[in-house]
């Protein structure tokens, strides 16, 4: 990798297969959404929107399961460190069933405290409600495949995250079609072939571990029998989450009052908000693909002390950035009716959109930044700047919606959500210089 073009080839290796693995992340709730769209009503969509927020806070909580884990096995990588590697994927195990504990003992608080401040018909309560009590049960398959995917992504190894992910999506697609409209669990089969999906994905994710990670796994276990250095890890890992905890308690912030806002605007509108959102998602994790490329290559060079390769990574995910958002605006600008077909045939719902294309069609160069940003810095395990980009972020979401509502009403709501992006994005724009210098002052040769 001593030229661009190389690092240009490496970026694309890590990056495609994370795009196709990163764009079927949201599928599970978009064909969850498509499924109950064409057999129910927009009270059954705005229940499954719901309940999928009230998992966003919960999960979101452990969102370091992946990004702490990436950064930290790939400079581990970058060093040839074996047991560091195994040694960060056995503590984050051990994290993802303390937190599976914890989320089951809080469900019901969770979920009723929730539902308090959130104003819903009694139609959209109800949907909701059973939704959540059955996916609540994939919640350990849910943190494994967090930390299988930061894993792996560490490892330099997306292909693994995208086999994983395609096995979620097809069983996802598959049992919730099949239960959804051949037996009698009718619209809460989408919950059930969720929980199955998830499971499945487990048992493929610790398929690869064994077979390929071997190794690794076995040289976890001997950094766990050194207690000093399984201590260090740990408080090295225990610190960055810390940070990242933070940072995914904002984004809760932002999402939740996202969906939390929309709702009292009525059925119709919550529903048009689930669909933009859903769509929203799947730019985001489309340009997460080359995220994950970074963080992957970020960490790797920073465990191989090589700033001039940390460099050159760093530009050409951003030149592939402007390449994905140009993309993205023209199919918005051309296809926004067809898009939101695919999702709901509801004659109210598709008109209620219409007005609110505009914030589709901007979207893209506004985001892509912010997206690819968190790649570079999760990469470099700086999860003070993540942390504090968001604060901020939230800061301005808050400010935009509560300054426009009154005149400009969901208009205002979507507007917020740029604006949360918009402020991350120039954030972390601005310290990268400062960041870098930094860090290559912290490298010795």
């Amino acid at each position: 990798m001593k030229n661009n073009p190389t690092i240009n080839k490496e970026v694309l290796r890590l990056a495609i297969p994370a795009i196709f693995a990163s764009i079927t992340v949201p599928l599970v709730g978009i064909v969850d959404t498509a499924i109950v769209g064409h057999i129910a009503d927009a009270s059954a969509i705005g229940g499954i929107a719901i309940s999928s927020m009230i998992f966003n806070i919960l999960y979101w909580c452990f969102g370091f399961l992946r990004v702490g884990t990436s950064g930290m096995v790939a400079q581990a990588f970058g060093r040839g460190d074996k047991e560091t590697q195994g040694g960060i994927l056995l503590q984050a195990v051990g994290i993802c069933m303390a937190g599976t504990l914890l989320l089951w003992s809080i469900q019901w608080p969770v979920y009723y405290g929730i539902m308090e401040v959130i104003p819903s018909s009694e139609g959209v309560g109800q949907y909701s409600h059973d939704y959540f009590f059955i996916r609540i049960w994939a919640a350990p398959a849910t943190l494994l495949l967090f930390t299988a995917k930061g894993f792996f992504i560490g490892e330099q190894n997306t292909m693994a995250s995208l086999l994983c992910d395609l096995t979620v999506n097809v069983v996802n697609v598959i049992a919730s079609f099949g239960l959804a409209f051949y037996t009698e669990a009718g619209v809460m089969g989408v919950a059930y072939g969720t929980v199955i999906a998830q499971y499945t994905g487990v048992v493929v994710a610790g398929i690869i571990c064994a077979v390929r990670y071997r190794d690794i796994v076995k040289a976890g276990l001997r950094h766990a029998a050194d207690k000093v250095a399984f201590k260090a890890t740990l408080r090295s890992y225990a610190s960055l989450n810390s940070d990242l905890v933070i940072r995914n308690i904002c984004f809760m912030v932002v999402y939740v009052g996202f969906t939390a806002i929309a709702s009292q605007y009525g059925d119709e509108e919550l529903a048009v908000s689930s669909i933009m959102m859903q769509l929203f998602m799947v730019f985001s994790y489309f340009c997460d693909g080359f995220a994950y490329a970074a963080e992957a290559m970020v960490g790797r060079f920073v465990g191989e002390k090589n700033p001039t390769l940390i460099r050159m990574t760093v530009r050409d995910v951003h030149l592939w950035g402007v390449v994905i958002g140009t993309v993205f605006t023209l199919l918005f600008i051309f296809r926004s009716d067809d898009m939101i077909g695919l999702i709901s045939d509801d004659p109210l719902v598709l008109t209620t959109a219409q007005p609110y294309y505009i914030w589709l069609m901007v979207m893209p160069y506004l985001s892509s930044l912010a997206f690819l940003w968190d790649g570079v810095f999760t990469g470099a395990t700086d999860g003070k700047v993540m942390r504090n980009s968001m604060i901020g972020s939230v800061v301005f979401f808050l400010l935009v919606y509560w300054a426009g509502h009154g005149h400009y009403g969901m208009h205002a709501l979507y507007a917020a959500y740029m604006a949360h992006l918009v402020f991350r994005s120039v954030y972390m724009t601005v310290l990268w210089p400062y960041k870098f210098k930094k860090w290559i002052s912290t490298l010795s040769y």
